[in-house]
């Protein structure tokens, strides 16, 4: 059961764990730091849930029922969903857990584990996601401002982020150096970027489908 709460950036821990004892017992614990937290009887559960946008990590069981909370690591990773992952496990092995930590997760803790060991990684988790989160928001930014760009903007901005002089774009795409400077003053404005060191990392953020339309 996840509270609803008006503030959306408070992080949430989501807990994935068939034994409803052990659920309980995370959430009271998140509780108990000030974190909100929500628990799931299986990993089909939490993926029927429409889950709030809010920073934060999972708290996955690796052994369940049905769908393990590998599987679901891959089927979150499959949707995009990025969210770090902290594994639980009574019956840890080496291989479970180098699958588990090349797909990205946080941590992947033994029962019966410290309390202090599960608050560590999750805030660890939490950190990652804001920072994530962040990264994605800036991205969406630099996106919107590259579709308000025109087609010669474009091209002018993919030349100039792989080092070529004005001089050198004008005689690449037959125009004068003043029309190519007058390209590359609207690109800085409308990217709202302040140095060519901004510009080279707006494009290397930006998506690969968005980059090939400065070369459509």
């Amino acid at each position: 059961m996840i509270t609803p709460i008006a503030d959306t950036d408070r992080p949430l821990v989501l807990i994935v764990d068939d034994d409803e004892d052990v659920r309980n017992s995370l959430q009271e614990l998140m509780l108990s730091v000030g974190l909100d937290a929500g628990g799931f009887a299986s990993p089909r559960e939490l993926l029927e849930r429409e889950l709030p946008d809010r920073p934060g990590c999972l708290v996955l069981d690796v052994r369940m029922p049905g769908s393990s909370g590998l599987d679901l690591q891959q089927q979150l990773a499959s949707k995009g969903n990025a969210k770090p992952i902290i594994f639980l496990t009574g019956h840890g092995d080496i291989p479970m857990t180098v699958q588990a930590m090349k797909a990205g997760a946080v941590d992947f803790l033994t029962k019966p584990f410290r309390d202090q060991s599960l608050l560590d990684a999750v805030a660890t988790g939490i950190e990652r996601d804001v920072a994530q989160r962040a990264e994605a928001r800036t991205v969406k930014q630099h996106v919107e401002r590259f579709m308000t760009l025109t087609p010669r903007e474009r091209q002018v901005l993919h030349e100039v982020a792989h080092g070529r002089l004005n001089k050198q774009i004008a005689f690449d795409l037959g125009i004068s150096e003043i029309t190519v400077k007058l390209h590359r003053g609207n690109v800085m404005r409308k990217m709202q970027l302040a140095s060519v060191g901004q510009l080279i990392r707006a494009w290397e953020a930006l998506p690969g489908d968005s980059r090939d339309r400065s070369l459509a």
